[in-house]
C-alpha cells in the first residue's frame, strides 16, 4: 500500500519542523516500509547532532539501544533457562529465594522481575554506593536481583539480555555472530552490528542530551565499550546485550519489521528465518492479565538517562507480546500493532495499515 503525495509531503514537512528551532530535535530519520520490503517514505531532517555542521541523512548509524529486544526475541526461536541463583530484592531492601523458576517466555514478556536500575529507585538503591551500569558491557553488572516474583508482574528490564545469554550457552556461539549468521546475513542486512565496523562508526550520528532549561548539548555515547574495542580479545571481553546492544541504520533494521509483517519471510530475499507460527506467537499478548500495566508508568530514576514516562500508552488498555507492547489507538494503530523504542528516542510500530 503506498502512501499518497500530500502524505509523504506532510510527514516530510513534519520532521522538518520538528529540526527547525535550536530547542527542537538536532536531527531524525524516519523508515517506513510495507511487507512487501519496499519504502512508503524514508526522510532524513536535521543535522547530525547538537552542534554539528553536518547534515543528517539516511546512512547515518544510531544506537537503537532496547529496539534490539526485538532481534533477540528472534533469536530466541531456541534457547535455554539457567537463572537458579538469582534472588528477589525486598521493599526493605532484604534478599528472598524464587518461589519458582524464570522461564524464556517470562524473560521475553518482562514478568521474570529483571527491572533496570535507572527505571526503578529500590534497586538503584540496593546498587548504592557502587551503583548499577546496565551499559557497561559487563557481567557483573547484569547479575542483579529481581524486584518481583518470577511470573507475579511487569517491569521492563533486563530480562531480554539473560535470554540473549542463553542464546549464547545453547548455541555456543557469541550473540553477535547467531546474529549475523542467522539473521542479518539471510535478510541481506550489513549495516547492523554489537560492534560497529569503521565505516559504520565513521557514519555514527550524535548523542545529544537536552538540559532542564530546554536546551540541547552533544553528549559522549552510552554504550562507549562497543565502540572503542578493536582486537578480538577486547571484543570476547565485553557482553553482547540482546536488550540493547545493536548498532544500525534505519534503513537496514526495518528489513527485520518487514520480514515480521511477511510472516517470516524476507520479502528481500526470500530467505525464510521464522515460521508463521512463530511470528503469530510474537504477536500474542502474555498478559491478558494486567491490561493496565502501562498505568504505573516509569520513574525518572536517573535523570541523566531519562524522564519520567507517567503512561506507556496514554488512554488505550494495553498488552505485551514476547519482546513489544501490543496497542492500538485513535491516531491509526491497528489493532495488536507492536510499539516499542530504544532509549535515545528510537520508536518502532510494526502493524496493519
Amino acid at each position: 500500500m503506498a502512501l499518497s503525495a500530500n502524505t509523504i509531503a506532510n510527514l516530510r514537512n513534519t520532521f522538518d519542523q520538528a529540526c527547525s528551532n535550536a530547542n527542537g530535535l538536532p536531527g531524525v530519520v524516519g523508515v517506513a516500509v510495507g511487507r512487501d520490503g519496499q519504502e512508503l517514505f524514508a526522510h532524513a531532517a536535521g543535522q547530525r547532532g547538537a552542534g554539528s555542521d553536518e547534515a543528517m541523512n539516511l546512512d547515518h548509524v544510531f544506537w537503537i539501544a532496547s529496539c534490539t529486544k526485538v532481534v533477540t526475541g528472534i533469536a530466541c526461536r531456541v534457547a535455554v533457562s539457567e537463572l537458579r541463583n538469582i534472588k528477589v530484592l525486598q521493599p526493605d531492601g532484604t534478599l528472598v529465594d524464587k518461589k519458582r523458576g524464570i522461564t524464556l517466555r517470562m524473560l521475553l514478556s518482562h514478568t521474570a522481575g529483571f527491572a533496570y536500575s535507572f527505571f526503578h529507585p529500590g534497586l538503584r538503591d540496593y546498587g548504592k554506593p557502587i551503583g548499577w551500569n546496565e551499559f557497561s558491557m559487563h557481567r557483573s553488572d547484569m547479575a542483579q536481583p529481581l524486584v518481583h516474583q518470577p511470573g507475579e508482574d511487569w517491569q521492563f528490564g533486563l530480562g531480554i539480555d539473560w535470554a540473549g545469554f542463553c542464546v549464547e550457552r545453547l548455541t555456543d556461539l557469541s550473540l553477535e555472530t547467531y546474529f549475523h549468521l542467522h539473521i542479518f546475513d539471510p535478510l541481506g542486512i550489513r549495516d547492523m552490528s554489537i560492534f560497529p565496523s569503521r565505516s559504520m562508526k565513521s557514519q555514527l550520528a550524535f548523542m545529544n542530551q537536552r538540559r532542564p532549561d530546554g536546551s540541547i548539548i552533544p553528549r559522549d555515547h552510552l554504550l562507549h565499550r562497543s565502540l572503542i574495542v578493536t582486537t578480538p580479545e577486547e571484543i570476547r571481553s565485553c557482553v553482547n546485550s540482546g536488550g540493547a546492544g545493536l548498532f544500525a541504520q534505519p534503513r537496514e533494521y526495518v528489513q527485520i519489521l518487514a520480514t515480521l509483517l511477511n510472516d517470516g519471510i524476507s520479502p528481500r530475499t526470500g530467505e525464510r528465518i521464522l515460521q508463521k507460527a512463530t511470528v503469530d506467537a510474537m504477536f500474542e499478548n502474555q498478559i491478558p492479565q494486567w491490561p493496565e500495566f502501562g498505568r504505573k508508568g516509569i520513574p525518572a530514576v536517573k535523570p541523566d538517562l531519562t524522564n519520567t514516562v507517567p503512561d506507556l500508552y496514554p488512554g488505550q488498555k494495553q498488552g505485551w507480546g514476547l519482546t513489544f507492547m501490543l496497542s492500538d489507538g485513535p491516531t491509526g494503530r491497528s489493532g495488536g500493532t507492536a510499539h516499542f523504542a530504544g532509549l535515545p528516542n528510537v520508536p518502532g510500530l510494526v502493524g496493519a495499515i
